[in-house]
């Protein structure tokens, strides 16, 4: 029976930890919505109230503003993203292979100076970043941006998840490929690669997210006066004496839209590859 209580008590526990920690992640969430469809004054006096009434004013106001922040927003910022993505998945697939497969000296110490990488902060280097930038006569541009977003510890990200899936594939695949024909670049391309899509997902994700909701980065790098993406914009347009909260809300409402369906499309693959980690681990 004091087992059977153990266990009853030990379950409770842990539903009320659960509890308590989806109601922690879920509270800026539902903030964020519930204000949306408030005006001001019920945002200042209770935030956490529901709206009423409810309005759409506030979803109105941002889509239409003059100066077209959210629109430009958006589409600045999935240029960056999707161009830092599409730089970052074959160069770090093709590093991860050739460190995986050629294990040597060599290897793993460009391994350890890849993984140097994640250990510093990309704002540490924002000075000398921008100096290389200038010498290249990038600085201030998108196509400076995404180099930055590539070098500043998100291709040693990629690689580290590439290394690591990569590991767990046979060597056998490399060797019926060499035996049918197939060079090294295209048994990566047409073997190997496919077989990565958990970890594909896993880097587009992350790296996806990442850039998205970066701040200071297009601050700095481009400047307010260059471009600007959703989030940069947010800051720059809105400021610190606008109170207008619920067009705040909305804009960062609309603008989290685009993001949540990119990680809809590729959870499936995302969770397949935790799945198949945690087993082969």
């Amino acid at each position: 029976m004091s087992r059977t209580r153990e266990t009853t008590l030990t379950r409770r526990t842990r539903l009320l930890l659960a509890g308590i920690s989806v109601a922690a992640f879920s509270l800026p969430l539902y903030i964020a919505v519930v204000n949306v469809l408030k005006i001001n004054t019920q945002i200042s006096r209770r935030p956490l109230a529901l709206p009423n009434p409810v309005t759409t004013q506030n979803l109105v106001d941002g889509l239409t503003r003059s100066d077209n922040l959210l629109w430009i927003g958006l589409r600045n910022s999935m240029i960056i993203s999707t161009a830092t993505v599409i730089i970052i998945v074959p160069i770090a697939a093709t590093v991860a292979y050739w460190v995986v497969r050629r294990r040597n000296r060599i290897t793993k110490i460009a391994l350890i100076v890849l993984m140097s990488g994640m250990m510093i902060p990309p704002h540490v280097v924002f000075i000398p970043a921008v100096e290389v930038l200038e010498f290249l006569g990038i600085a201030r541009t998108f196509p400076g941006l995404v180099l930055f977003n590539v070098g500043g510890g998100f291709l040693s990200f990629a690689v580290f998840v590439y290394v690591g899936f990569m590991s767990t594939l046979p060597k056998n695949l490399d060797e019926a490929a060499l035996v049918d024909g197939a060079t090294p670049m295209q048994t990566l391309v047409y073997v190997i690669f496919p077989l990565l899509r958990p970890a594909t997902a896993t880097v587009a994700i992350f790296i996806g997210l990442w850039t998205w909701n970066d701040l200071v980065t297009p601050l700095f790098i481009l400047g307010p006066s260059q471009g600007i993406t959703i989030t940069s914009g947010i800051f720059v347009a809105l400021g610190q004496y606008n109170n207008d909260y619920g067009q705040m809300f909305a804009i960062m409402f609309l603008a989290s839209i685009p993001i949540l369906i990119y990680y809809l499309l590729l959870q499936k693959q995302f969770a397949s590859g935790l799945l198949s980690g945690s087993s082969k681990g």
